[in-house]
């Protein structure tokens, strides 16, 4: 009787390892993401892993920035629109004339971060009226001492992203007080790898990125405690105060969209699916993982997406709820934590 109950087992784990070998071959496809250098990062790290499970499926990652990526979206040529910001009106207008529909699924959190040279010993805390002194178009300190008259009497070198990065409108929105408000005299790149050289080049430049690329490079570079105002508490992007929420007013949430009519492909609804449930990954990108509500949050609204795409859902289920990260919701979001 042992023996054949062994057997038996024998037999069925075979099996159920054969049917799951099969399922994994029998995936194929592939999967077009582009946009965020910031989300780059994350879904790069997900197709690596994704692929290991499924190769036969293409899962390819630009880096186009957040809002070219946008104008890829809006003509069909991607999935998957990876960003650092919510799509905008005109941006949903483009996908609409198209016939484009989408879903918004945040993956991630982030702390943008301000970075200055290790010898910067001067500018290490700075408020957002001082960042703002730098960054506004209409004040344009040119020297540290412009910001405060007991630093040093030089030109600050200034790198940042690019105007059609989703950081460069969250910095603008947060420092500025308006999307693309800014002084256009800096070194601008949609490669946060530039923007890590050049300041760690210069002993008076200052800029700012992804936390992510500031955790890899924080040995090139230092991070600035930012505070909201005289007396306010300056505090320093790190995993901890971004998730306590108390790293203001530079956290922002990660996002990516995904065409609903792509939701019909199985390779994307394994791949979008697996990205919401690998949040381990996430930490492993040097990001922050969303909590386990926000978490199962985005995984009901894909469910139901992935439902309505397949014709087994309510059709309305497509329709994409105003963005809870639009605009000044943005800075309601954060700074009212």
């Amino acid at each position: 009787m042992a023996a054949r109950w062994l057997v038996l087992m024998t037999v069925l784990v075979a099996t159920a390892a054969t049917t799951w070998a099969g399922n994994r071959a029998d995936l194929i496809g592939e999967v077009k993401c582009d946009g965020s250098s910031t989300v780059y990062l994350i879904t790069e790290a997900m197709a690596s892993h994704f692929r290991r499970e499924h190769p036969r499926v293409k899962v390819s990652v630009g880096i186009s920035g957040t809002g070219g990526g946008f104008k890829k979206f809006a003509t069909g040529e991607t999935d998957i629109s990876n960003a650092s910001r919510t799509i905008r009106p005109s941006e949903i207008e483009n996908c609409a004339r198209k016939g484009i529909e989408f879903l918004e699924l945040q993956v991630a959190w982030d702390g943008l971060t301000v970075v200055i040279h290790p010898e910067n010993t001067w500018a290490e805390s700075m408020t957002v009226a001082q960042l703002r002194a730098i960054w506004h178009p209409d004040q344009k300190a040119r020297k540290w001492s412009d910001v405060d008259p007991s630093w040093p009497n030089e030109e600050i070198k200034l790198y940042g992203a690019g105007p059609d990065s989703g950081t460069f409108d969250f910095f603008t929105e947060a420092i500025n007080g308006k999307e693309k408000i800014s002084r256009t005299d800096y070194q601008a790149s949609e490669d946060d790898n530039v923007l890590v050289k050049g300041v760690a080049g210069n002993r008076f430049a200052m800029g700012f990125f992804g936390y992510a690329y500031y955790e890899e490079n924080s040995g090139m570079v230092k991070a600035v405690r930012v505070s909201m105002g005289p007396g306010q508490p300056a505090v320093a992007p790190t995993l901890e105060t971004v998730m306590q929420r108390t790293y203001k007013p530079l956290s922002r949430p990660l996002l990516i969209y995904v065409k609903t009519s792509s939701l019909k492909r199985p390779e994307v609804q394994e791949f979008t699916r697996f990205y919401l449930k690998r949040n381990d990954i996430v930490r492993s990108a040097r990001y922050i993982q969303m909590g386990a509500r926000l978490q199962a949050r985005q995984q009901d609204k894909l469910d139901a997406a992935i439902a309505a795409a397949s014709g087994s859902g309510q059709r309305s289920a497509l329709r994409v709820p105003p963005s809870p990260f639009a605009g000044a919701q943005v800075r309601k979001v954060f700074h009212g934590w």
